[in-house]
């Protein structure tokens, strides 16, 4: 029995390097494409873009981040920058970028906390403060490359485009933790969008950079129809090609995460967080098989399982594949980057590390996020945790959060 159970993993392990080769085939092609092929020129007026950015501390480069965004050269845009209220620190942040540009930036404090999401909770007070008809939905990790609202504004020349999801990549690291959370941006989220759109025209949309029309945002009801859902990116991309018959589009640039001192205690209770997040966005048989995009693990149990010269030559060859898989897409969507050797050990503890919190999120339903912990249900949707009580009664659910769970 432990023969066949390894037989079985190894199998199984060496279908997920093969899919992995495929992810791959994908990355390069997109990149080979989108740097030869020339944008068509549009003759019409510029169209008007506002830039949503929800503020929550200080990020990484805030600074540079936001100075970024500020010397754009689009026409005709705006950056509307949110913080829930004058304690958060980058609210002194904000206020020096709106000085510095005020032609370009705003700031605008976020009003009542209609839902339990925070970001959504300032989307929905920014996309009313907004002058401009295309939103684009920007986290404040970001930096994006020079024709990032070029590429927007001709992509929504074509009305039957509902979004516009970037690729997420990842720049900056200093820190073994921030080594490998820019790995898993480019390796697991920037590949995987890419791949998932491209062999089988599944839409993966990303909040880190998204952009939508206005009108379509409201027809779904506006960002407080998710005021009480996790991954509000992932249900809106579904609503805006499910509820209107819109397509969803991957950007060809990519838009680049900044994370350079975060730990590696930081980086796995990042991705714990994401595996529940994850599993209660798809059914489970896919979230299982999910698992094989990082084989390793697998492979290394059937290893373990039935020991020998063979399945840990099999191990081996696991690990080259997924190393020269992660190196690869790591460099192809970084530009001018070039992996160093820490890469090759920061790859295998990602992997172990992903791997504990994949395991997590099979079983996980709670969350810790901006200090507020939170049950997640089916399709991320939010509610507060079940209040305790005394006498050894059970808690029941009070009237609010079934309303909490409207819209």
């Amino acid at each position: 029995m432990p023969h066949a159970l390894s037989l079985a993993l190894l199998a199984l392990a060496t279908l997920g390097t093969f899919a992995l080769g495929v992810q791959l085939f994908f990355v390069l092609r997109h990149r080979w494409t989108s740097t030869r092929l020339q944008a068509p020129v549009s003759g019409g007026e510029p169209v008007g873009i506002s830039i949503l950015k929800p503020l929550c501390g200080v990020d990484d480069d805030l600074e540079a981040n936001l100075a970024r965004f500020a010397t754009l050269g689009y026409p005709e845009y705006e950056v509307v920058l949110g913080v829930k209220d004058m304690r958060d620190p980058a609210y002194a942040v904000a206020r020096e970028a709106v000085a510095r540009w005020p032609h370009v930036m705003r700031l605008e404090l976020q009003h009542g906390e209609p839902g339990l999401n925070p970001k959504v909770n300032q989307l929905i007070t920014l996309a009313a403060a907004a002058r401009h008809d295309i939103l684009v939905i920007s986290d404040s990790n970001t930096r994006v490359g020079p024709d990032y609202l070029e590429e927007i504004a001709r992509t929504f020349e074509d009305p039957t485009v509902g979004v516009i999801s970037h690729p997420v990549s990842g720049i900056g690291e200093q820190t073994l933790g921030s080594l490998m959370d820019n790995l898993y941006q480019c390796t697991s989220a920037g590949a995987g969008q890419i791949a998932a759109k491209q062999a089988a025209d599944q839409d993966i949309v990303v909040g880190k950079s998204m952009a939508m029309r206005r009108e379509d945002v409201e027809a779904l009801g506006g960002f407080y129809s998710v005021r009480n859902v996790l991954a509000e990116d992932y249900v809106i991309g579904r609503w805006m090609t499910g509820r209107l018959g819109k397509r969803a589009v991957v950007a060809r640039a990519p838009v680049y995460n900044v994370s350079r001192e975060k730990s590696v205690l930081a980086f796995f209770k990042r991705y714990v967080r994401w595996s529940i997040i994850h599993h209660t966005c798809i059914p489970t048989p896919v979230y299982l098989a999910q698992s094989l995009l990082n084989p390793l693990p697998w492979a290394l149990l059937g290893a373990l399982l039935s020991p020998s010269a063979l399945s840990f030559g099999g191990v081996g060859a696991v690990a080259v594949a997924k190393l020269l898989h992660d190196v690869t897409v790591f460099n192809a969507l970084r530009p001018g980057q070039t992996a160093s050797w820490l890469t090759v050990p920061a790859v295998l503890l990602k992997d172990v590390l992903l791997f504990a919190a994949w395991t997590n999120g099979l079983f996980a339903r709670s969350v810790d996020w901006r200090g507020n912990k939170l049950r997640v249900l089916a399709g991320s949707r939010l509610v507060p945790p079940a209040p305790a009580v005394s006498g050894g009664l059970s808690a029941t659910h009070p009237k609010p959060a079934g309303e909490l769970l409207a819209g």
